[in-house]
């Protein structure tokens, strides 16, 4: 080991290392370690500790790679390419060359951050569902497919993830109308929760809260939801909702066949919820058939009273008919 180039090399270190690689703090610049702090966000956050072998430079850096945040798996690709860098610059100084190339790595793959949530992903995708991921514009092209149903969108990272949320961009799907603001509300709702704290009072012994990666969560809810809608039968005709031609599905929201989601998530024609919620037993509020909860929609506010008394006058009404009938015959 030449043991004056290295000291020549740590000098340069020194001197120029915070000034040359933005986000960089020098923490150890001595011959037995170089270790430096490399941030570009509290979640971009990588400490590079470098060795010098003891044949250096004519051998590559010994480099090991730390982060709370990011992937093991993503540093340690990351460590192997370093060290390929490393081997090109055989005979020269290399720490500060290296220390730059895990700074660009940073700056050109804003989506590392996303390394192991992009790997969940993936694992949940069938053959029939596309992922693509765009490093430069910080964002993935997903879509999911069901059948002849599909659901399309891209999905934005920011710099600052996961303090901030991912959002939806570019939406396209056939599922009607209902559907599509459904799985967006939903997305954003879901996103919003990993980053804002719960409006009620924090508990006496509870941590506090910290913000959570919001991609997995939010894919995972779409991989789920449009996977399954397409196959859910109504819960009074128990005939599929949905068509399995999807230029076939009920558009108009007043068609008898469009098809409503209630707060429970379950699944019914528009005539046949009506039919259901103008049926007795009202007692206690409509249940759903399938799970048991009380039934809740937007288009359907009669108290159970009033509901109740509104079968009472149909009854009447229809025996009165028959009776008429009867009559005239």
């Amino acid at each position: 080991m030449s043991m004056g180039l290295i000291d020549d090399e740590l000098q340069e270190v020194n001197k120029l290392c915070q000034h040359v690689i933005t986000g960089s703090k020098l923490v150890s610049c001595v011959q037995t370690m170089v270790r430096v702090e490399i941030r570009r966000t509290a979640f971009k956050h990588i400490v590079a500790c470098i060795q010098f072998p003891s044949d250096y430079p004519r051998s590559p850096l010994l480099i090991e790679l730390k982060s709370k945040t990011l992937s093991d798996k993503l540093l340690d690709g990351l460590t192997n390419v370093c060290e390929q860098e490393a081997k090109k610059i055989l005979g020269k100084p290399q720490v500060l060359t290296v220390l730059k190339f895990i700074r660009n790595f940073i700056d050109e793959n804003p989506l590392s951050c996303c390394y192991n949530e992009i790997s969940a992903i993936k694992k949940d995708l069938s053959e029939a569902d596309e992922l693509k991921l765009k490093q430069k514009r910080s964002s993935l092209s997903l879509k999911i497919s069901q059948g002849g149903y599909y659901f399309r969108t891209r999905i934005l990272v920011p710099d600052i993830y996961p303090e901030h949320s991912i959002s939806l961009e570019d939406v396209e799907t056939n599922f009607p109308p209902l559907f599509q603001r459904y799985f967006v509300g939903q997305s954003k709702e879901i996103a919003r929760q990993c980053i804002e704290a719960p409006a009620k009072p924090r508990k006496k012994n509870e941590a506090p809260f910290r913000p959570s990666p919001s991609l997995q969560p939010v894919v995972s809810f779409l991989v789920a939801s449009v996977k399954q809608i397409p196959q859910e039968s109504c819960q009074l005709c128990n005939k599929k909702c949905l068509p399995q031609d999807p230029e076939l599905a009920e558009t108009n929201e007043n068609g008898e066949s469009h098809v409503e989601r209630v707060y429970c998530s379950h699944l019914f024609h528009l005539q046949c919820l009506i039919t259901y919620m103008k049926t007795p037993p009202f007692h206690g509020g409509k249940k759903c058939p399938k799970c048991g909860q009380r039934i809740y929609h937007d288009k359907w506010r009669v108290s159970e009273k009033v509901a109740e008394n509104r079968w009472g006058h149909q009854q009447a009404r229809e025996r009165e008919l028959r009776e008429v009938t009867e009559f005239l015959e």
